[in-house]
């Protein structure tokens, strides 16, 4: 049947956070607010670092690339997620459901490649500034972001070839807020034990070596700030280092959760309420925890509110 791919299911009914319409209106609200700051968050990133020259580094090239990542992020699941919030109807087209699942799929293995290339190069940005501009030249640059973006490609593609093989003939209920490859995999008819191997294999890939990369940079950047002679300085780079650190923990921790775990061991409601921390939080964390005491953004935003007023005097 897995070969013939007898699909009958045409749409899915995706049962969301709760089922209570009082509730969903109210986090209808609570989300609505979090899609719109996210996107103001993360679009006010590339604006500024598009329109201020000083900020045409290396690093905020990076934050460029993620800001854009988390704004099609939250876009490829939140809309709809806040239409079935108030609408009251979870339904889904099948074509849709699919496209949603890979597209976010994609993005989320793509940004644990950039976070990974983040934390390397503010490795070589603390641990070896004299040869920082050498090591991190343009083309450099095009390598890390083509590596961070072409990499989820190969491995969203076996994921894709791996379900298509699955039909899907009932039932229809998905118990989440969105199509995640997973959940929709575990109403897929016939033995998906292989599928399900082929996604853990390419989890892995996807998730422990960025890992790896962020703790020994992070490890190697925090030695080096321990050899610090200025106790300012140091308490300035821990605070940073910390707080990175624990949006990094956050969206991993919670991704591996997902998954890395066998499927038959979880709970019914807590892949959803999982999803919740990396779908919907992580990506308003991001921009504030990378800008929040960055003191370039500060002088941009400035420069930036300085000369609208000018243009609007004159």
């Amino acid at each position: 049947m897995g070969a013939k791919n007898l699909t009958s299911v045409t749409e899915f009914i995706l049962l969301g956070l709760t089922s209570h319409r009082k509730t969903q209106l109210l986090l209808f609200s609570v989300f609505l607010l979090i899609y719109s700051l996210t996107l103001v968050g993360n679009l006010l990133i590339i604006i500024l670092v598009l329109t201020n020259s000083h900020l045409h580094t290396p690093m905020y090239f990076f934050l460029t690339h993620l800001s854009g990542l988390e704004v099609c992020y939250v876009t490829s699941t939140m809309p709809q997620m806040l239409a079935h919030l108030l609408s009251g109807n979870g339904a889904i087209s099948f074509t849709r459901c699919m496209l949603q699942m890979y597209i976010s799929l994609f993005l989320g293995c793509s940004e644990c490649f950039l976070l990974g290339v983040m934390a390397y190069d503010r490795y070589l940005a603390i641990c070896h500034p004299l040869t920082y501009a050498i090591l991190m030249g343009r083309w450099r640059l095009l390598q890390l972001a083509s590596v961070s973006w072409g990499i989820p490609v190969i491995l969203t593609v076996v994921n894709v070839l791996c379900t298509l093989c699955f039909s899907f003939c009932g039932p229809k209920h998905v118990n989440h807020f969105f199509c995640e490859l997973p959940v929709v995999m575990k109403l897929a008819c016939g033995d998906t034990r292989v599928a399900e191997a082929i996604l853990f294999v390419t989890a892995m890939l996807a998730l422990l070596p960025p890992l790896s990369i962020i703790l020994t940079s992070y490890g190697l950047i925090l030695s080096s700030v321990l050899r610090m002679q200025s106790t300012s300085g140091r308490h300035k780079a821990f605070s940073t280092c910390a707080s990175h650190l624990a949006v990094v923990t956050m969206f991993y921790g919670t991704i591996i959760s997902m998954y890395m775990r066998p499927q038959s061991v979880s709970a019914p409601d807590q892949d959803k309420k999982t999803a919740v921390f990396y779908i919907v939080i992580t990506p308003l964390l991001n921009p504030i925890i990378y800008t929040l005491r960055n003191k370039d953004i500060h002088r941009a935003v400035k420069k930036t509110l300085r000369k609208t007023d000018f243009e609007q005097k004159y």
